[in-house]
């Protein structure tokens, strides 16, 4: 269990590094990407996922995947909240990692870039906010996302469920991202939305906890257990 849950936590803390690092790398003053924009960090979704499943192997990275893994029984329950809070305090410690490192630039742009950007670099938030719309996006994101990971994890090739798995997270951040910004995980969302509470940045804005705790935080949940039911029950998947 301890194996696992360091796994998970480390595993977490990648993803988080690749993704809220993009952001920065994009859209912070003084960086060499940037405005390279969204397909560039997409992109770096994709991939950061695809390396951090490469190392860690078997992770879920994923309290909903964490849920859905239960439902069918390949989990116990009792591995429910542990795995899910390894994974969302992975993604609270990845964002701290990621501030370390930029932190030239984010003093750089004190005053140039709106405290509502700043927070957009750590966490989601929808391009027209609208709860109930902004609710069915991500419950739908993340049935085509454990969905999909649930498919290619039936493929026993070595090395197919990594790229699988990052080229899923590019075509759903491509095609379906635009609403909401395709969180799909309350440890991508809430982990780094706890960061930004807490890290001493300047002139930040609040953390928007009542988008974080219902859409991005409830809806995943939701999406995942009708993945999981939908995906034993029409292919027998486990």
């Amino acid at each position: 269990m301890l194996h696992a849950l360091v796994a998970e936590f480390m595993g977490t803390a990648l993803m988080i590094i690749f993704g809220v690092g993009v952001h920065c790398s994009t859209v912070l003053k003084g960086t060499k990407y940037r405005g390279s924009g969204h397909i560039f960090a997409i992109t770096t979704w994709g991939f950061g996922i695809s390396i951090a499943l490469f190392i860690f192997g078997n992770v879920c990275i994923n309290p909903a995947m964490v849920l859905a893994q239960c439902l069918l029984g390949n989990l116990p329950w009792t591995s429910f909240i542990p795995y899910s809070l390894a994974d969302l305090f992975g993604g609270v410690i990845g964002s701290v990692i990621v501030w370390v490192m930029y932190a030239d630039h984010f003093k750089a742009s004190e005053g140039e870039i709106s405290p509502i950007t700043i927070r957009n670099l750590f966490c989601t938030s929808p391009a027209v906010r609208h709860l109930p719309r902004n609710f069915f996006v991500e419950f739908f994101d993340t049935f085509i996302f454990i969905s999909g990971i649930l498919a290619i994890s039936t493929v026993k090739t070595p090395g197919v469920v990594p790229i699988g798995v990052g080229l899923l997270v590019w075509a759903i951040g491509m095609g379906l991202g635009g609403p909401t910004g395709f969180a799909m995980n309350l440890a991508r969302d809430m982990g780094p939305r706890i960061a930004h509470a807490i890290l001493p940045i300047a002139n930040k804005a609040d953390s928007d906890w009542q988008y974080g705790i219902v859409v991005p935080g409830i809806a995943p949940f939701i999406g995942a257990a009708c993945a999981a039911w939908f995906m034993h029950g029409f292919f027998g998947i486990n």
